[in-house]
């Protein structure tokens, strides 16, 4: 198990341990994050997984290509570090992820 930081759109923070091989976005559905709403399912085509990756993981957790990029174009205010979280697969080399989510998911 992975100790991944969601941090709710109240600024509350949920520790979460989370299965190797999950997704960040199975993390938070399957323990109730507010705010990852993943109407698709992980399917990569409705960016309501959205959510902002802390500066200092960007680096490890790697910026996002192909359709996830093209999907967060309707993702509410995609900033720096936005990410799909259902394309993030969660490693060893996640301990400690912090994963902000933003006010509301889509526009």
């Amino acid at each position: 198990m992975v100790k991944i930081i969601y941090i709710e759109p109240d600024g509350s923070e949920r520790p979460i341990e989370v299965e190797e091989g999950r997704s960040v976005m199975e993390g938070a559905v399957a323990n109730g994050i507010r705010g990852i709403v993943a109407e698709c399912g992980g399917a990569c085509s409705c960016a309501t997984c959205h959510a902002y990756i802390d500066a200092a993981w960007a680096e490890t957790v790697g910026a996002p290509a192909g359709d996830e990029a093209e999907m967060l174009d309707f993702a509410y205010e995609r900033a720096p570090g936005s990410r799909l979280t259902c394309q993030i697969e969660v490693t060893d080399a996640l301990e400690g992820l912090r994963v902000r989510i933003p006010e509301k998911q889509g526009e």
